[in-house]
């Protein structure tokens, strides 16, 4: 889990909001991640918007810049295991509950992108397309996506020959391919059908 703070005096606790976004549910291998993030009224970020309507390099760029304005920020994870014990909807509502509960600031609300809340302490209200809607959940969507892209290319050099880096682990053809003919990895989510499929299908050849 990794924390941010920037211990700037706040005026009024009681109107802090956190936005709250996750990325990597569809994907056949990785964590789910999710990130909280508390804006700085006082510190405005320019350009705030959904992860995936922006550049790889604006997203970086944004990423240091919330990391360094925002009040509060906490990127979170639920892991490959917790996804297949619990299943996908469950992991990610858990994950969302870390980066809540890891903020060093508590929330007047928290504003969840998508149409469910997990449980917490404090009001949440979920904003269905919020990552296009409510600047922070789009910067939670930020360093929630590049921190999992950060991770799925250094998966690319452990795991070679499934092309994660390029597709992020996501149902691809290359990505379907690859699993046929190499295998699933222990990164990937053995819940997903399509690894599932894969697994039985090796245990039929060594069967064999």
């Amino acid at each position: 889990m990794q924390m941010g703070l920037d211990f700037t005096l706040v005026a009024d606790a009681e109107d802090l909001v956190a936005g709250v976004d996750e990325v990597g549910r569809g994907p056949l291998c990785g964590a789910v991640v999710t990130a909280a993030v508390i804006l700085d009224p006082n510190r405005p970020i320019l350009g705030l918007n959904d992860s995936k309507k922006l550049t790889e390099a604006r997203r970086e760029k944004l990423y240091d810049e919330i990391c360094e304005k925002a009040l509060s920020w906490c990127i979170a994870r639920a892991e490959v295991e917790e996804i297949d014990e619990l299943n996908i909807l469950h992991a990610t509502m858990l994950a969302m509950q870390r980066a809540i509960e890891g903020l060093h600031i508590t929330p007047k609300l928290a504003m969840i992108d998508g149409n469910r809340c997990p449980k917490l302490a404090m009001p949440a209200e979920a904003v269905v397309k919020g990552d296009s809607k409510v600047p922070a959940i789009a910067a939670a969507s930020i360093l929630a996506k590049v921190s999992r892209d950060r991770e799925m290319a250094a998966f690319e050099l452990i795991y070679p020959g499934y092309g994660i880096g390029g597709h992020k682990g996501y149902p691809t053809p290359v990505h379907l391919e690859a699993l046929a003919r190499l295998g699933p990895t222990p990164i990937h989510r053995r819940s997903f059908a399509p690894v599932r499929l894969a697994y039985e299908a090796r245990e039929g050849l060594i069967e064999s």
